[in-house]
């Protein structure tokens, strides 16, 4: 009988379905890697919904998040706290926010499958000093503005990790 890894991923015993996310990660960076050899001047970036979600489902592990019905218009999760809360991830050097959200959890998502908290506060902030909106209506924000702008968030303020873990 023939074993794929595929096969080999779904025999791993994983305490939670999310814990699974970081190595799944790495095979998705790995195949970019082969198709941006075999296609040399072609970027395949991980974006848009796949990276979106990877980041709300880590999200919701290590913040203790109920995440929200995906068809949401502002906010993907719900804190333990009653906070409603809209989740980013990036691997670039900015993101897009379309309203403005009651709390933002910015992520940045490396390519080990790691999660870097980039922006944990109220979303008043970031929306004020967001751009103007593009032609997909969302106003970019850069990575280093919301790192800029977590410098004024206060600890109690911030929605607190349940898992203590590296990828801080």
């Amino acid at each position: 009988m023939r074993h794929t890894s595929a096969d080999s991923w779904a025999m791993t015993r994983v305490q939670r379905p999310s814990d699974a996310v970081p190595q799944v990660v790495k095979q998705l960076c790995g195949l970019v890697a082969q198709l941006e050899q075999i296609f040399p001047g072609r970027h395949f970036t991980l974006d848009g919904h796949l990276v979106g979600s990877i980041g709300e489902v880590l999200a919701a592990q290590r913040y203790d998040l109920a995440l929200l019905p995906m068809s949401e218009k502002t906010h993907d999760a719900k804190a333990a706290d009653g906070r409603l809360v809209q989740v980013k991830t990036t691997q670039g050097r900015s993101i897009g926010i379309s309203s403005e959200p009651n709390y933002l959890l910015v992520l940045a998502l490396d390519g080990n499958g790691s999660i870097t908290e980039v922006y944990n506060g109220p979303g008043a902030p970031a929306w004020a000093a967001a751009g103007k909106p593009q032609k997909n209506g969302q106003r970019p924000i850069g990575v280093s503005k919301l790192r800029t702008l977590m410098v004024a968030v206060a600890t109690e303020e911030r929605i607190p990790t349940s898992r203590q873990d590296d990828t801080r």
